[in-house]
């Protein structure tokens, strides 16, 4: 990988066979529910407006320094995100898991947030390297991760189908993030022959040099279509991914190998051990 952009840490395991990675992934103990109500992954369906606090603390500092810390001593910080979502057409409209927070995002951004508040010896970011760096998210949703992420790079390009555009824009405009929001349908992708893909989804300009891809994975038929958008990127591309059906993992994994020009790995450690997630980075070879 010739980024600095991103930072494998030393744990971190190439992955080569699909079949040898969903054992590793679903063998693994299971931590207790940290919410015995995830189902799916939503957040919270029930409001049309959400407003996050992503608590950032330095954890490492002596607890002779703390007793005697003074106010902001710390550098104890609370960011908050306002956020609307669509209810009703997560209900009404056939296929929409977009129009509300999904708990991989949050988490996502709590743990990136938290690394560039005080940073680890082995961040997944560079964070002076992000900030002339051009990020491209596929699935963006709501919009979350584009309002987080957005003040740490020089450019964020957030893209979904086009019914969720507004929803993206609407969240931009509340939290003043600077995003370039895009249309970016993956089966029209997938269905267009792939000499004629940069007519469906053109260059950028500046060059991505990274693709985001946070919990898209989670039913059999966008697997196709989500690694076509994938291949067609030809980037850097960090996958969160909820463990769920391990037929869908596999069929993820294995679709991504079989592309044949693309080099995987599991990113460990990843997030914390109650966590149901896995991080994989990969780029083309």
């Amino acid at each position: 990988m010739n980024s600095r952009l991103l930072h494998l840490p030393e744990g971190s395991e190439r992955v080569l066979d699909a079949d040898e990675e969903v054992f590793i992934l679903y063998s693994r103990p299971t931590p207790p529910p940290s919410d015995e109500h995830r189902g799916l992954g939503y957040l919270d369906s029930n409001t049309d407006t959400l407003t996050l606090a992503f608590n950032l603390t330095t954890p490492d500092l002596p607890s002779d320094v703390k007793k005697k810390r003074r106010k902001g001593a710390l550098r104890e910080k609370t960011v908050e995100v306002e956020l609307a979502q669509d209810k009703t057409s997560l209900r009404s409209r056939t296929g929409d898991t977009g129009s509300v927070v999904w708990k991989a995002s949050v988490d996502f951004a709590q743990m990136i947030l938290q690394q560039q508040h005080s940073p680890t010896s082995s961040p997944l970011l560079d964070f002076e390297e992000l900030r002339g760096s051009h990020i491209l998210e596929l699935g963006s949703g709501t919009g979350l991760l584009s309002v987080v992420l957005a003040r740490f790079v020089h450019h964020y390009t957030a893209t979904d189908i086009a019914e969720l555009l507004p929803l993206i824009r609407k969240n931009a405009t509340l939290n003043l993030a600077n995003v370039r929001v895009e249309e970016l349908n993956w089966e029209t992708l997938h269905s267009t022959a792939a000499s004629r893909r940069n007519l469906v989804f053109p260059p950028h300009n500046p060059p991505v040099d990274l693709v985001l891809i946070v919990d898209c994975i989670y039913h059999p038929s966008l697997v196709g279509p989500l690694l076509s958008a994938i291949d067609h990127s030809g980037s850097l591309v960090l996958v969160v991914m909820e463990l769920r059906a391990d037929d869908v993992t596999r069929a993820f994994l294995e679709g991504w190998l079989s592309l044949g020009n693309w080099e995987i790995w599991r990113v460990e450690p990843g997030f914390a051990a109650d966590n149901p997630y896995v991080m994989w980075v990969g780029w083309k070879i």
